[in-house]
């Protein structure tokens, strides 16, 4: 038997509370008895039926019943009983080996449940919320917490003084603190509706929707980085953009929940939609080339399935993974099915993600347009038909075919690279180079056997290829390349005279007589450039013919000294013994599917082959070359663009899905499992939801997630809502609704919370507002002595809570204080300091952390750099997580680091020098002023007389030591980026900077209260 540890830590308070309530009443098996089983017996006598022992379910009334483990209203003949009170160690229930026990409370609380009738309630998370009926005109959420206080005996706190409310709004709805003029104006606003309207100027703040998008990139998992291996980059941040955007504009939360499930499969799927499903290429990847695909196959898998059971449904679908769930209805069919979903997107499994598409923003977008457009036209006047030029050039290569019976291709025996690159020969004796030279110049030596007579010139054919670059036959970005010196050497290295070379096209500047000049350094020879991308040759005539006695060999020079890998990437040889056939036509033989298209007769072409000849022809012709050099200058213009457009991996559905089976035992290498289609999981429907004439897809499974008949969409989102303004989920384990969970303290708020969201429409803003307003929320966080006994934890909401404010908003805070933070929305992850070599076990490849300059380096945190494997040290002391898995709540540590990076990490070392340089020019001209001027700006208050005078001798202390050594004073303000003013007194704005350093590290300035 398993615990689950966040239950086992809390089920016995709530047993004991329940123990006191049920004993002048009904016993419900939700709240007394459900807990105790799901935490003492479910796992051998549970869902799971592999590890059922004894063939016994007490997770279902009917079986227990039938095995009489329970017998209804007679606890005395129950079996359960029996066992659990025995003091036969051999009888005992749970057994001494599974270290779990009952308290004596808790085995009387099972013996009056059975004799008031042993009834069974369906999980409570399962049954579809009900809204509570709540008084015309009042805050529904204030009417069921007072309800609940009277229940229990106790009386709502007071509301807070306007700075602390001004101070908890601003953390809690925009994530940045006020400014002083901002509280002392809410301040001397006497008006009723001051406070809604300070509300609404938050909700109306674009800073909004980067404080909302902070939890949802949690549970998302979002980050910068792939996860696995290399934990390489990829292209992902248009989607914290979209997330931020959609909270902005107040997106009602079904549709955000269709985009990022099924953007791309929307009627009207648009820019927007498809960066939201973006959410589906969150998980981690790897590019390991050792790895198995089938592994990561499924690993995908049930990433995607625990992500959407965290993020929508509050479930721990992931422990079905291997087995039925031990405490809840999930079979492992429902794992994989869900899975099934997910099975149509298309992406390797293994190795880089692709870049993904382009998103533009709006001045992007159009001048991307203006270039297509640009395109489009110069390659529509370089298609335009040509029936002169197309005739000249079918006549010319139908010449170059026939005159092919006067060629002999040349089989090489030998063939050396000086660069060292792999040349290899394969069908028709075709030579291919497979890599880039390493200074991006060659040398090849081809030799071959020989026993000609009469030979009288060679060939070398330089061959268009679609894997070469510009499809060659050079391997430079454009498919040129510079044959700088050819020659011939016979058997003993003698070079036999060449006397001519001739060639089908030669670049201006580069001619083929060049190929035979001597000159065998520079960029001279014969080059094609902008006839590139189709078959050319050069044709060289030997002053006399080659007369051989027996079988010899002979070796050709090939030297290609140009540089910018401007070598042949596919090229043959040939030989001839026929005089007219030496000097080259006016055509090269193209290539063989084009050969077999000129064959048939031109009126019998379809219009596909017309196309391709057409097409191959344009290439091939010289007269044309203008047109190419403008339609690739527009091309590369337009490139040159794009590759400074944001890029951002999407969800494409594949035409044919992956085929999914269940593992058993979650063994990838097993694939014997049942093929599963898409389906939605069986306990959670009431109605089987089938299409029969289609595979159910993402979008039915989005539309089922936000529709009525699911219980819990609403439900975990409003509980993952209330923590963020209250510091705990009505149900405590946010991630958490099934057995293990913890029930909601106050289930009737919960459910009019959640039914008033579906009732507004899925409104987010809404719902905030609902909350923000209510007089539960405003109440003061400090707690009478009676309170905190009675309600240690606020849990039944009789104040306010109180905590340190989440890592990204530390950072912001401190920044936004010192007048360094820079308040754009959006754009590319951002860079902070770092300790140098934090990443040095970053490999494949290495690599260095290079901070950002200028305005990137003062952004918001949530705008920083997400290396999963190594998180920013910053957000990292402060429980940022990794984001490797769905995080639905945060740690919340309180330690000795998070002083020490308050102290001396470099942003707010800086930040302190920044807020010091303030409070000397905007300060007033006295200390005491000035100290009372920053309180104002940290805390939004005065400070007290003992702040006052430990401030004073800090700063007394302070000012001395850097007079005496003005070396350390200007060490100290040389950290960080932004210059320290030259007008300031360096020992003066050194020992302000430790006294802002002091500021910035108080417990109160980093906590909502």
């Amino acid at each position: 038997m398993c615990r689950n540890l966040g239950t086992a830590l809390s089920v016995p308070a709530i047993i004991s509370a329940a123990v006191a309530a049920t004993a002048a009443q009904k016993i419900s098996y939700n709240r007394d008895i459900r807990p105790v089983l799901s935490d003492n017996c479910f796992f051998c006598h549970g869902p799971d039926q592999n590890k059922r022992k004894g063939k016994l379910r007490l997770d279902v009334r009917e079986e227990a019943i039938a095995k009489l483990a329970i017998v209804p209203g007679k606890p005395d003949e129950s079996k359960l009983i029996q066992r659990i009170f025995t003091t036969d160690t051999d009888d005992l229930m749970p057994p001494p080996e599974s270290h779990k026990t009952l308290t004596p409370e808790q085995k009387q609380l099972f013996r009056r449940w059975i004799a008031q009738g042993a009834e069974y309630q369906k999980h409570w998370a399962y049954v579809p919320p009900v809204k509570p009926s709540v008084p015309t005109g009042r805050n529904g959420i204030d009417f069921l917490v007072q309800k609940r206080l009277k229940e229990i005996g106790l009386q709502p706190s007071p509301e807070a003084d306007r700075r602390t409310l001004a101070r908890r709004l601003c953390f809690d709805l925009i994530g940045l603190p006020p400014k002083p003029e901002e509280v002392a104006a809410f301040q001397e606003d006497k008006s009723p509706e001051a406070y809604a309207r300070l509300v609404e100027n938050l909700l109306a703040s674009p800073h909004y929707g980067e404080r909302m998008a902070i939890g949802w990139l949690d549970v998302v998992r979002f980050a910068d980085t792939i996860g696995y291996h290399s934990d390489n980059p990829r292209n992902i941040w248009p989607y914290r953009d979209y997330v931020i955007r959609s909270f902005n504009e107040n997106k009602r939360f079904d549709q955000f929940t269709r985009e990022q499930l099924a953007g791309d499969l929307l009627s009207n799927s648009g820019l927007e939609q498809k960066v939201g499903s973006a959410f589906n290429r969150l998980l981690l990847t790897t590019e390991e080339g050792g790895a198995q695909p089938k592994d990561y196959e499924a690993r995908m898998l049930t990433d995607r399935v625990r992500a959407v059971g965290t993020v929508w449904l509050g479930q721990t679908i992931g422990c079905a993974q291997c087995h039925d769930h031990k405490f809840d209805p999930i079979t492992s069919r429902d794992f994989y099915s869900l899975g099934a979903f997910f099975a149509d997107i298309k992406e390797p499994i293994i190795g880089r993600r692709e870049d993904g598409m382009l998103v533009p923003d709006q001045k992007q977008a159009a001048e991307l347009a203006k270039l297509d457009s640009e395109v489009t036209r110069l390659q529509r006047e370089y298609e335009a038909p040509r029936p002169e030029l197309a005739e000249r050039w079918e006549k010319a290569a139908l010449e170059a075919i026939a005159a092919e019976t006067n060629w002999t291709l040349l089989a090489p025996e030998k063939m050396i690279s000086e660069a060292g690159v792999k040349l290899t020969v394969g069908e028709d004796r075709i030579i291919s180079t497979e890599k880039d030279p390493k200074d991006g110049k060659d040398t090849y030596r081809i030799t071959v056997k020989t026993n000609w007579n009469s030979v009288v010139g060679f060939r070398l054919e330089a061959l268009s290829a679609a894997k070469l670059p510009g499809h060659g036959p050079g391997r430079a970005g454009d498919g040129n390349f510079i044959l700088t010196e050819f020659s011939v050497e016979d058997a003993n290295t003698n070079r036999i005279i060449l006397s001519e070379a001739t060639a089908t096209f030669e670049a201006t500047g580069f001619p083929s007589s060049s190929t035979l000049d001597g000159q065998q350094e520079g960029k001279n020879g014969w080059a094609i450039k902008g006839v590139t991308g189709v078959e050319q040759a050069i044709y060289f005539a030997v002053k006399e013919p080659m007369v051989n006695e027996g079988e010899s060999s002979v070796t050709f020079v090939i030297q290609q000294t140009g540089g910018g890998n401007q070598v042949l990437g596919r090229f043959r040889l040939a030989a001839t013994t026929n005089p007219s056939a030496v000097r080259a036509p006016k055509t090269a033989l193209p290539r063989p599917e084009i050969v077999e298209l000129l064959k048939v007769a031109a009126k019998e072409r379809t219009e596909d082959q017309k196309q391709k000849l057409a097409a191959y022809q344009r290439s091939a012709a010289p007269e044309l070359i203008d047109e190419r050099h403008r339609v690739a200058d527009a091309t590369k213009a337009r490139t040159d663009f794009e590759a400074a457009v944001p890029h951002c991996l999407v969800s494409v559905a594949a035409d044919e899905p992956r085929t999914v089976r269940t593992l058993p035992r979650g063994n990838w290498m097993i694939e014997s499992g049942e093929i599963m289609q898409p389906a939605l999981p069986a306990y959670l429907t009431t109605s089987a939801r089938h299409a029969h004439d289609r595979r159910l897809n993402r979008l039915d499974l989005a539309e089922w997630i936000v529709s009525r008949e699911n219980p819990l969409t609403a439900r975990v989102f409003v509980n993952r809502l209330w923590k963020q303004f209250f510091g705990t989920g009505l149900s405590k384990v946010l991630d958490d609704f099934g057995m293990q969970g913890e029930p909601p303290v106050n289930p009737e708020l919960l459910d009019w919370l959640a039914c008033e969201f579906m009732d507004s429409g899925w409104d987010v803003k809404h719902l905030v507002r609902l909350i923000v307003n209510s007089h539960a929320y405003k109440q003061v966080s400090t707690a009478s002595k009676q309170l905190q006994t009675r309600d240690p934890y606020n849990r039944e909401l009789a104040r306010q809570s109180r905590w340190r404010i989440e890592a990204e908003l530390v950072r912001d805070n401190a920044l936004s204080i010192a007048g360094l933070l820079v308040p754009k929305i959006g754009g590319p992850s951002v860079k902070p300091y770092q300790p140098d070599g934090y990443w040095e076990n970053l490999n494949f490849p290495t690599r260095t952390y290079e901070a950002d300059r200028g305005e990137s380096q003062y952004r918001r945190g949530l705008y920083t750099w997400w290396q999963r494997s190594f998180l920013h040290p910053s957000l990292l002391a402060f429980d940022a997580p990794s984001r490797e898995e769905c995080t639905a709540e945060r740690n919340r540590s309180n330690i000795p680091q998070q002083a020490l990076a308050l102290l001396n990490d470099p942003t707010y070392v800086e930040a302190a020098r920044a807020l010091a340089a303030r409070i000397l020019t905007e300060g007033g001209g006295d200390t005491t002023v000035r100290i009372k001027w920053a309180w104002q700006q940290a805390l939004s208050r005065a400070p007290r007389a003992d702040e006052m005078s430990t401030v004073h001798a800090l700063l007394d202390k302070h000012l001395a030591e850097y007079r005496q050594d003005t070396q350390a004073a200007e060490s100290l303000l040389k950290v960080g980026l932004s210059p320290a003013s030259k007008d300031l007194d360096p020992a003066e704005l050194a020992a302000w900077t430790n006294v802002a350093r002091v500021i910035l590290n108080l417990h109160e300035t980093i906590t909502r209260s």
